[in-house]
């Protein structure tokens, strides 16, 4: 193994080493964070249902309560009615007793009339038996002692009969005239009274339909109160859990600006090492020219007093010769030594093969217009799904329309980046794990709000703040 390749090597395992050991100690810390994160989600979730519940019960109960109120309305109304015939009843009731009490000055003068006659009718009855048997009239004319006493005794018999046949007829119309009477009163007051009774059951019933409906009210409107203290104290417990929420993702988002700083810190280091590790291989490189520089100027001379020494010989031995022989100079070997070739790579890479389906910006996905922060890549389930960077993993879980969702932070020239790939249909490194780039960290699905096995992702200029307010088009990156 070459001098160089040592040096790179002993440099890369030093800033890996470095890198890993950093973040062990957070791992931890942003996992229990990310699992209360998860908790105070599903306990709003959760909450969130029961306060709908409670809203439809109260909604439902408020639908009752409306139907009831208009029940006791309308019994109010029949109430009222049935309360306005009772007394129009009670009126006729009145109205026939006073009727009823003229009535009965009318059948006392009646019976007074029946009495007197009946007495009469009695002594002349009295008087018909006294005298033996029945009145002859006939004697009573017979017995006249001239015509004028005749005349006198016809008209006194005459008017004796018409007053007893006036005296009967009068006698029995009234008897009748009294039944009647009596009979009208007594049936029209039983009538009233029948009709008073009957209003008066009508009016008891609708009094109890409207207590039973009451008594509905009562309960109804206890239940409604306590379905209201209910969901009022479960939307404070929401309230309280979004102030959690909110707390916890702070401390998420310190801890990954925490990790970016210790990426950003790990990225310096690595550069200083790589620095001097070029420095001891410029170093060496400088000393083994040097060295190859002497050997070769020592290996020169050498040749030269060689051909120096060789040529004396040549003199000696040819005196006589014209010419002599001249030594050419030695070449320069050549070097073996190559300059490393400089870095053109770009600090990202495309994370997943595939076809590109969708870009940043707007975008209608049959849920109405919305702005797409991502670069989505379509390919087959379990694509692998590549880091396009080296840095730390500041999320891997389950995260809303994400689904399954990792979140890398990145350190790039001194600049924090963070980048999102969501949809996965699984998962393959855990928080706060240090990836390089090109590192599979999970398998392409169709998790969360998707329409189809892709890749979504992003890329943001800062740490991943939850509002992605600092996405930015990652074409540009990856292309």
């Amino acid at each position: 193994m070459s001098l160089k390749l040592k040096w790179m090597v002993t440099g890369v395992s030093s800033v890996l080493a470095f890198t890993m050991y950093l973040p062990a100690t957070n791992a931890n810390t942003i996992s229990e964070l990310e699992k209360k994160q998860q908790e105070t989600e599903q306990k709003k979730s959760e909450l969130d249902s029961g306060i709908q519940e409670k809203s439809n019960a109260i909604s439902k109960n408020q639908t009752k309560l409306t139907g009831i109120m208009a029940k006791i309305t309308e019994l109010d109304n029949q109430i009222t009615e049935t309360a306005r015939q009772v007394a129009g009843v009670q009126e006729e009731i009145d109205q026939t007793k006073i009727e009823i009490d003229e009535l009965k000055k009318s059948i006392e003068e009646l019976e007074e009339k029946i009495a007197e006659r009946t007495e009469l009718l009695k002594e002349r009855a009295r008087a018909i038996q006294m005298s033996g048997g029945s009145v002859d009239y006939i004697d009573v004319l017979l017995g006249a002692s001239s015509f004028i006493d005749f005349i006198d005794r016809f008209s006194a018999v005459n008017t004796l009969i018409e007053a007893d046949r006036d005296i009967m007829l009068q006698q029995a119309q009234d008897k009748e005239l009294l039944a009647k009477q009596k009979a009208e009163v007594e049936t029209k007051l039983a009538e009233q009274r029948d009709r008073q009774a009957a209003l008066q059951v009508l009016k008891n019933s609708l009094d109890a339909q409207k207590s039973e409906q009451d008594g509905l009210v009562k309960e109804l409107t206890a239940e409604q109160n306590r379905l209201a203290h209910a969901k009022s104290e479960l939307e404070d417990r929401f309230e309280e859990e979004i102030e959690i929420s909110v707390g916890l993702e702070q401390q998420i988002v310190a801890e990954q600006a925490r990790l970016a700083e210790l990426a950003r810190i790990a990225e310096e280091e690595r550069k200083r090492t790589l620095a001097a590790e070029e420095e001891r291989q410029r170093l060496a490189a400088v000393e083994a020219e040097k060295q190859r520089q002497a050997t070769s100027e020592k290996n020169a001379e050498e040749n030269r007093l060689a051909a120096d020494r060789k040529a004396a010989s040549t003199l000696k031995k040819s005196e006589n010769a014209s010419a002599s022989s001249t030594p050419s100079p030695a070449q320069k070997p050549e070097s073996n030594y190559t300059a490393p070739a400089a870095s053109t790579s770009s600090p990202f890479i495309r994370p997943a093969a595939g076809r590109h389906t969708s870009g940043f910006g707007g975008r209608d996905i049959g849920d109405g217009a919305e702005t797409h922060l991502g670069y989505d890549i379509a390919n087959v389930t379990s694509t692998p799904i590549l880091a396009a960077a080296a840095g730390y993993v500041s999320y891997a879980g389950i995260m809303g329309g994400y689904g399954n969702v990792v979140i890398l932070t990145h350190s790039i020239n001194g600049q924090t980046h963070a980048t999102v790939y969501a949809h996965l249909n699984s998962i393959g490194v855990s928080v706060g794990q240090s990836v390089s780039q090109g590192q599979q960290v999970g398998g392409m699905g169709n998790t969360g709000r998707s329409t189809g096995t892709h890749l979504h992702f992003e890329v943001h200029v800062g740490p991943w703040n939850g509002a992605r307010s600092n996405a930015v088009n990652p074409a540009p990156y990856i292309r």
